[in-house]
């Protein structure tokens, strides 16, 4: 087994590859951790050169393709989801204090305003010219999608070289003929051959403002971090992206619709119970 480790979009990526050492491993690997940085240099918005940025800082951009579909999946997900999942969230998570990478914000500050952010802004995708135009005064965040979508890149590349597993700060994925054991925190080992895992919760990435809890999961009904029942949810999925949207969304829904929802997850709630529904 192969194991190869880089840094990448905030958080440490985990490369498994069951092959021989050769240099069909070693250039899926170097493939990998490339792609990790393009779609991370186009997507993030804490970096001030990328795509995404620029975007949000001019209003319209000729985007590249990558930008384009990410932004798609994003309003798919917004469509079918009725607005829990929602990409143009950035005004609220920079009001609530995320306004810059995680490990550069202070634990307990004096908060930098309240009200006015608003979310479900209109997006506009011109397929034909590859442009992107956000309504004004609204602004984007890709960072609850655009890691699954790497994920989901990279299994494809690595595995070419064999089976494989790939795990980006706990969106993970997995292919390969024979499952893979894969443990979930405060659950069960899973079996998978194919298919991916992602969690949301607000036990890891939170802060004070003002004397209250903020975390990063936006309510976009309220603009503001969303208040659940819930502490954790992990979601097991077809593909990286779509275990991040469904995530979120249970996460946002509460224990009682999540568990009616018909999803493989575990569910954590804030009063440290544990819930496996959706057969799993």
């Amino acid at each position: 087994m192969l194991r190869h480790e880089f840094r990448a979009m905030g958080t440490k990526i985990e490369l498994l590859l069951d092959a021989d050492e050769g240099e069909q491993a070693r250039s899926a690997f170097l493939a990998v951790k490339e792609e990790f940085e393009r779609l991370e240099a186009m997507l993030s918005r804490f970096r001030t050169d990328s795509e995404l940025s620029q975007l949000n800082r001019e209003g319209r951009i000729l985007a590249p393709p990558d930008l384009e579909r990410v932004l798609e999946l994003a309003l798919e997900a917004r469509e079918r989801t009725g607005g829990r999942f929602d990409p143009t969230v950035l005004d609220a998570l920079s009001q609530a204090g995320y306004d810059r990478s995680f490990e550069q914000i202070a634990p307990e500050a004096d908060g930098n305003g309240s009200g006015g952010a608003r979310c479900g802004g209109g997006v506009t995708i011109d397929h034909e010219t590859g442009s992107i135009e956000l309504e004004p005064g609204f602004h984007l965040d890709l960072g609850g999608i655009g890691k699954g979508y790497a994920v989901d890149r990279a299994i494809e590349i690595l595995g070419v070289a064999g089976p494989c597993l790939v795990n980006a700060g706990g969106d993970l994925a997995v292919r390969g003929e024979e499952p893979w054991p894969v443990g979930i925190e405060d659950g069960p080992t899973l079996e998978l051959s194919r298919g991916a895992i992602a969690t949301s919760g607000r036990d890891r990435r939170h802060w004070r403002r003002d004397g209250e809890e903020r975390h990063h999961l936006i309510d976009p009904a309220t603009s503001r971090p969303a208040e659940t029942d819930l502490l954790r949810v992990t979601v097991v999925a077809s593909a990286a992206v779509e275990a991040d949207v469904l995530a979120k969304t249970l996460f946002l829904g509460g224990e009682e619709e999540a568990a009616a929802a018909d999803v493989p997850a575990l569910l954590v709630t804030a009063d440290g119970r544990k819930r496996l529904v959706g057969g799993l």
